[in-house]
């Protein structure tokens, strides 16, 4: 049973200090500071010793669960561990010591890796170029409708429609509207596919794009790939893929094989860097050859032997990210793409598809399958067969927790209700992944036999279940001096 650990604020105690400094020994030229914007102390602020800080942080470090510690399920993210050696590789002092505004000559090696990173990631992916620029998922998506927009707009007409799947990422519509777009929604069929006819039917010369997903969130392979392509191009509209799920891909196939125009990448989810926490990240973006000119400035181009920043880029959108991105993270991603090879990439999408389709099987009779077409990297349950006895998806998560396993990502996509998506990815052994099952199996039958039990844990976690109604509404935000919790304003 874990001990809860009190907030910093309740072990102060008045006089408590971490360290002393002797008196200064020499003259003290107040009127020096006179004019300068200092405080004299924090009010309210803990006073607690050296020890208890070390203790109390070394406590909550222990708390948090981690990659490194045990299986991070989450669907659609991609949770996957990463070798260390890419992180060693990033830590070298050429990378981590280079200035942002150091001059080209300077850093040949960096911008080397950064225009073997574009080449290689056009390679896997089938697409003509690359920028680098973008720290996420969601600014890769959004510089990649940028792009899209620009190109019709010097065409004469930007158009007024994006086309999205009803079982997208949130942040695909969000993409399309902050560029000025309406978005219009596409059905899924009965295979959890795009329904090439409703597409065809909303197709449109006022179709700007449709956005896709492949492999798409329910994890299913979008087989008519090509005559949805197709359908779009003939309207003149674009095709742009969301990247997110390229783990179940690499090596095997390519997106510009498929005919889709621009994509985005999740370095930090297919490509080494775990991405919990809030960043960081890298969202590469891959065009083919018409929205090449519209790039985002600078372009890494090798002249005379010499690698430079090109600007030279009339039709460019401009800057989308200060400096060229997280370049740690792209340094990271290169140590992958090199340590693994063609062979190993597409090792990786392999397994990653037999570890889902593993986990599939072994649960298909304890929770419910909406779609039933054999998918990739995931697979999507749901919590029909537990809701019969009142137990819902929210309950299966937070029982999961007192097995020591993350719950998977619940109630996404929004096609499945009570959704239950899992991913395993490829770093995962038998082992673990049954262990996985073998909880997610007792679940099922706890649910059945004692659904009180799951509906009211976690159980054993250091926190036990919130109310997440309440924290939304009524957040706790700061600590004041009479050591009462009230709510910032």
């Amino acid at each position: 049973m874990m001990i809860r650990e009190p907030l910093i604020f309740e072990i102060s105690e008045k006089g408590k200090r971490a360290f002393f400094l002797p008196e200064i020994d020499v003259p003290v030229k107040k009127e020096i500071l006179q004019n300068l914007p200092l405080r004299s102390g924090i009010k309210g602020f803990p006073e607690v010793s050296e020890v208890e800080i070390v203790r109390h942080f070394t406590r909550l470090s222990r708390t948090n669960y981690c990659i490194d510690e045990g299986f991070y399920p989450l669907g659609s993210c991609t949770m996957k561990y990463n070798p260390k050696i890419n992180e060693k590789v990033a830590s070298i002092l050429g990378f981590t010591a280079s200035h942002p505004c150091a001059p080209s000559d300077l850093v040949q090696g960096n911008l080397e890796i950064l225009k073997t990173a574009e080449e290689l990631l056009a390679e896997i992916t089938g697409m003509d170029a690359y920028t680098l620029q973008p720290s996420a998922g969601a600014q890769g998506e959004l510089l990649g409708m940028m792009l899209i927009r620009s190109c019709l707009e010097e065409r004469g007409n930007p158009r007024k429609i994006v086309l999205i799947p009803d079982s997208a990422h949130g942040t695909n519509p969000s993409s399309a509207h902050i560029c000025g777009y309406r978005v219009q929604e596409i059905k899924s069929n009965e295979l959890g596919t795009i329904d090439a006819d409703d597409l065809a039917q909303h197709m449109t010369e006022d179709v700007a794009a449709l956005m896709i997903t492949n492999p798409n969130t329910l994890g299913v392979f979008e087989a008519d790939i090509k005559k949805i392509a197709e359908i779009v191009h003939s309207k003149g509209g674009f095709i742009y893929m969301d990247g997110a799920n390229l783990n179940a891909l690499i090596g095997v196939c390519r997106p510009g094989d498929m005919d889709v125009d621009v994509i985005h990448l999740n370095l930090h989810k297919t490509f080494s860097t775990p991405h919990g926490g809030g960043g960081p990240g890298a969202g590469p973006v891959g065009v083919k050859r018409e929205l090449e000119p519209y790039l985002p400035v600078p372009v890494v181009v090798k002249r005379e032997n010499q690698y430079i920043f090109d600007f030279d880029r009339p039709k460019s959108i401009g800057r989308v990210h200060s400096f060229f991105g997280n370049f740690l993270v792209i340094v990271k991603a290169l140590s992958y793409i090199f340590s693994l090879g063609p062979i190993g990439l597409k090792e990786v999408a392999e397994v990653a598809v037999l570890n889902s389709n593993y986990v599939r099987k072994s649960l298909e009779d304890d929770y419910h399958l909406k779609y039933t077409t054999p998918t990739y990297h995931e697979c999507v349950f749901s919590d029909k067969f537990q809701r019969e006895f009142g137990v819902q998806n929210i309950d299966i998560a937070k029982r999961l927790i007192d097995y020591g396993i993350h719950p998977p990502t619940m109630s996404f996509p929004l096609i499945v209700q009570g959704a239950l998506m899992t991913e395993p990815t490829e770093t995962e052994s038998k082992r673990d992944i049954d262990m996985f099952i073998d909880a997610m199996k007792q679940i099922a039958k706890e649910a059945k036999e004692n659904p009180e039990v799951v509906k009211s844990a976690p159980h054993t976690s250091y926190v036990r279940r919130l109310d997440e109604t309440t924290a939304a509404r009524e957040p706790i935000l700061r600590w004041n001096e009479n050591k009462k919790i009230e709510e910032e304003v």
